[in-house]
């Protein structure tokens, strides 16, 4: 199977909120196309088992424990990373949840916002230069959300924050192709359902529409290795049919001038539905 060329044996991989999850899942994806691995995040004990995980398998990988809201954490990680060899793949993947809605919880906001987004931040601002200037292939993986994207009620912090990250890694793009002979990419990457540690927590066996997160980092490795930016995944039950129609609809509410978020309100379901059917050729 052919690889993004940034995805080279002998190369530094660094990968935020490697300790579980997509993360885990992508270091062990990495460290089996020879990749060194670099996995930061801010469980100490998570990390511990995730690197004895990672050697146990035969990886070469260094665990830092690293709360991405604070840049001079993500720097230090960046130089840690740069003394192992060139850094070739960052993926700023670290996140959190529970912030809530628009007038509530606060405190909630400010660690959503600091972690989701300006970790995704701190990780482009430590590590992009230095990857432009080893003038090798390279790449930047941001984990978004379709939550970013179609922002449905509930988690409004979540939101803001991954609607954030979509806009932060598309400027990134558009920065680094016009940067004369760079071979940097930007990539976002939109997991769908995925059985990872927040619905672990809530439930023993994974729910048959979610994907396994290794089921991600294939898609994100095959996605790439295609030139895609947008690494729109989908899962057992969504399709990516299912999602662009959802999308299309979001967008709508703008240019129908319709009220915000019309998918969840009544006097559009109907409409909508017959939408969804329609756009997926189940109509």
């Amino acid at each position: 199977m052919s690889r993004h060329p940034a995805i080279a044996a002998g190369c530094v991989a660094v990968i935020t909120g490697g300790a579980s999850g997509i993360g885990l899942a992508a270091a062990h994806k990495l460290a089996g196309e020879g990749m060194r691995l670099v996995i930061a995040d801010a469980n100490g004990d998570g990390l511990k088992g995730a690197k004895a995980e990672l050697e146990a398998a035969g990886a070469s990988v260094e665990a830092l424990r690293v709360d991405v809201a604070k840049f001079d954490e993500v720097r230090e990680l960046q130089r840690r990373a740069a003394s192992l060899g060139d850094v070739t793949l960052l993926m700023n993947n670290a996140g959190l949840g529970g912030g809530g809605g628009a007038f509530e919880n606060l405190a909630g906001w400010r660690r959503v916002i600091e972690t989701n987004l300006f970790g995704v931040l701190n990780g482009v601002q430590a590590f992009a230069q230095a990857m432009i200037e080893h003038g090798c292939p390279a790449a930047i993986v941001n984990t978004g959300s379709k939550q970013g994207i179609t922002t449905p009620p509930g988690d409004t912090a979540y939101n803001v924050s991954k609607a954030g990250i979509k806009a932060l890694t598309e400027g990134l793009q558009h920065t680094l192709r016009n940067i004369p002979g760079c071979q940097v990419t930007a990539h976002l990457l939109v997991p769908g359902l995925t059985f990872t540690g927040a619905m672990r927590r809530r439930m023993a066996q994974k729910p048959p529409g979610a994907w396994m997160p290794e089921q991600v980092a294939d898609f994100m490795l095959e996605r790439m290795a295609a030139g895609d930016f947008y690494i729109i995944c989908p899962d057992n039950d969504v399709t990516r049919e299912m999602d662009n129609a959802r999308m299309t609809w979001a967008m709508q509410d703008l240019t129908q001038n319709r009220p915000p978020l019309s998918r969840w309100h009544p006097d559009y379901e109907h409409a909508f539905a017959q939408f969804l059917a329609r756009e997926t050729g189940r109509g």
